[in-house]
């Protein structure tokens, strides 16, 4: 089954993109990522320092077959400072995409929507292909796809959190409205979560912090890769529907009838 995620001209054959910082170490990441089967991983800007080995993510990450980079703008606190960081992102890294996330509050962590719609604007006529990371608000959602960007990233809980998909109710309606991809990016916890998501409808899931926290993060990368497939092959599967009442799932009336 042809089942490729396409976001904007770009293909993907994983549905799960991966975070790359709060790993112990560049190998702990490199594991994970070859064991997640992620074709997509995200890298702040920081982390592109050919000069010092400890810091450079980009040059080990570039080595690895079939996985693409996203720049993201983590550390801008507005929209002039996410523009300059994506264009430098793409000079470095030469890749179409950019995770446009504008968090400037430090105590919660959340999208300023209004600078993160300003930057996109700017970001989609520079030929960007942008996945902003946002609140879940299906209005700003849709301004975002109407504007040109190739995905939107709605947050399932804040940042680092674990809490989950506690947004659930209003990625349904962001997913129910969308025409682009829809990425549930913060706040995955475990694998299971990730299935629910693409059991919901979503096209793929960002995770980080689940992975590079756990104890064993290739093992739990390799794990997300499961709930991932697992999720989206229930979803093309078609899940039953729901009832009110107990519905028999035996033919027992019909049996005692006969003995009767």
């Amino acid at each position: 089954m042809n089942d490729v995620l396409k976001i904007g001209d770009q293909e993907l054959g994983s549905r799960l993109f991966l975070g790359t910082g709060k790993f112990s170490g560049t190998q702990a990441m490199i594991d994970a990522v070859k064991a997640s089967g992620t074709e997509l991983v995200t890298v702040a800007l920081r982390r592109f320092n050919r000069d010092q080995a400890e810091d450079d993510l980009y040059g080990p990450l570039s080595q690895l077959e079939k996985v693409r980079l996203m720049p993201n703008t983590s550390g801008a606190m507005n929209a002039k400072e996410a523009v300059r960081a994506a264009v430098l992102g793409r000079e470095l890294s030469k890749s179409p995409f950019v995770k446009l996330e504008i968090h400037p509050n430090p105590h919660h962590l959340l999208p300023d929507p209004i600078e993160t719609y300003e930057a996109a604007i700017e970001l989609v006529k520079q030929d960007f292909l942008v996945l902003p990371y946002i609140p879940a608000d299906p209005v700003l959602a849709k301004r975002l796809e109407d504007i040109g960007c190739a995905a939107v990233m709605p947050l399932g809980a804040a940042i680092g959190t674990g809490k989950g998909l506690s947004t659930a109710e209003m990625i349904k309606i962001i997913i129910r409205d969308a025409n682009v991809p829809v990425v549930v990016d913060a706040g995955l916890r475990s694998p299971s979560e990730a299935a629910c998501a693409l059991e919901m409808g979503c096209d793929a899931v960002l995770v980080n912090s689940a992975i590079a926290a756990a104890e064993d993060p290739a093992a739990m990368g390799a794990a997300f890769k499961t709930g991932v497939e697992a999720g989206r092959m229930a979803r093309n599967a078609g899940l039953m529907p729901t009832s009110e009442v107990a519905v028999a799932s035996s033919p027992l009336t019909s049996f005692l009838s006969a003995n009767d």
